[in-house]
């Protein structure tokens, strides 16, 4: 029983965090001019409109399953964004890029004030601890600058122009890329010891 509370307890923290990651993609593109989210009803911290049938349940639950709830990741459906629809493209694309992860880390700030004030119950803590675990895993995943990941958008920005028309011609091999990177445990060697230094730095503990 205590397995499946654990489970349980993952996959609704870890979809929260995936919920305000992509509900920040669409609120700040929608500041910035682009109303493609708004209109697609994404602009929304209702779960429902963000879920991903594998990326958000099935994925997720695999990984809380094998791993007694201690690990679980996954993604959910991406916000639409027109790239042409914001004011500035190459500059506003930055800021929607960075906005997801930049909620996590914020939301993981958050959580940590409230557990290093020390007034709540033991078990609140540990609930916290793992929710906050999960957005700056989410955030620092997010920044690889491998398309379609957030990382390639503020990279995207950040390219002058004849680089980034070659650097988006990535995005079909993208995900070819990640997967090989997880197989090879390339992924956990660069965001583990982030994630690490982020949560020392924020005192929290997992």
């Amino acid at each position: 029983m205590p397995n499946i509370i654990a489970i349980a307890f993952s996959i609704v923290m870890f979809m929260l965090a995936v919920v305000i990651h992509e509900f920040a993609h669409g609120w700040v593109a929608y500041k910035l001019g682009d109303s493609t989210a708004k209109y697609s009803g994404r602009l929304t911290l209702n779960p429902i409109a963000h879920i991903d049938l594998y990326g958000t349940i099935i994925f997720p639950l695999m990984l809380a399953v094998m791993s007694q709830g201690r690990f679980i990741f996954g993604w959910a459906k991406p916000v639409p964004i027109n790239y042409w629809g914001l004011r500035n493209p190459k500059k506003d694309i930055i800021w929607v890029g960075f906005a997801g992860p930049a909620a996590n880390f914020l939301l993981a700030v958050i959580l940590a004030v409230l557990i290093n004030l020390n007034f709540l119950p033991q078990i609140l803590i540990l609930l916290l601890s793992m929710f906050a675990f999960y957005n700056l895993l989410l955030g620092v995943f997010n920044l690889i600058p491998i398309p379609p990941l957030d990382g390639s958008r503020v990279l995207l920005g950040l390219l002058p122009y004849p680089l980034s028309e070659k650097y988006i011609r990535l995005e079909p091999y993208g995900f070819i890329l990640l997967f090989a990177m997880m197989f090879f445990g390339l992924t956990n060697l660069i965001i583990a010891p982030i994630v690490d230094l982020l949560a020392s730095l924020l005192r929290i503990s997992f």
